[in-house]
């Protein structure tokens, strides 16, 4: 019975050395995954790369490059001509004098919210489009953007598990020297000896 109980407690001592590597091992893999500043000294072009690239798309670049690259493709916008109305209708409303005016204006606001109407139509089509190609980039930047933030490099993890076994072995060394000694008596318990 006590070779049983023997075997039992080295499996269970076995057990708890295998669980205290492992604590360590994962509070150093925690421990280097958030450390940004030492990752930022490591590779400071990749870190610059990062914050570049969500600067980039935090200040609308991906529009702006847009909009530019259609005015080179297709020139600049036309200027509004000064009145909106074909040739033969402003000729008709000028034949009309004072009322003219009246019925140009009320023309012409018709049209500029119908020209409103169908730019809005444009540009919805025109965003879904943009959004269906950049969304997948942006998400991939993002998704590397946050891996490599999140992610432990070996000697990172290698210098973190170092100073988390040192710590928790001057724990041990504390623990096991408070058990070995006893505690001074304090001066209440001398009082009443």
């Amino acid at each position: 019975m006590a070779t049983e109980t023997d075997a039992a407690r080295d499996r269970v001592l076995a057990a708890r050395a295998i669980l205290g590597e492992d604590l360590e091992m994962l509070e150093a893999s925690a421990r280097a995954a958030v450390d940004v500043r030492a990752k930022i000294r490591r590779s400071p072009g990749k870190a610059a790369a990062v914050a570049g690239g969500a600067a980039f798309v935090a200040f609308r670049g991906p529009q702006r490059i847009f909009r530019k690259g259609k005015r080179v493709v297709f020139g600049a916008p036309d200027p509004l001509p000064e009145s909106m109305l074909p040739e033969q209708v402003d000729r008709a409303l000028r034949e009309l004098g004072d009322d003219g005016a009246k019925v140009r204006g009320a023309l012409e606001r018709d049209f500029a919210r119908y020209a409103k109407q169908a730019a809005r139509d444009r540009s919805g089509l025109r965003n879904l489009l943009m959004v269906s190609v950049a969304k997948p980039l942006l998400g991939r930047g993002a998704r590397y953007g946050a891996d490599w933030l999140f992610s432990t490099d070996d000697k990172g993890f290698q210098a973190q598990l170092e100073q988390v076994r040192q710590r928790a072995g001057q724990q041990a060394e504390a623990a096991h020297a408070a058990k070995d000694d006893p505690p001074a008596p304090s001066a209440k318990d001398a009082a009443v000896d």
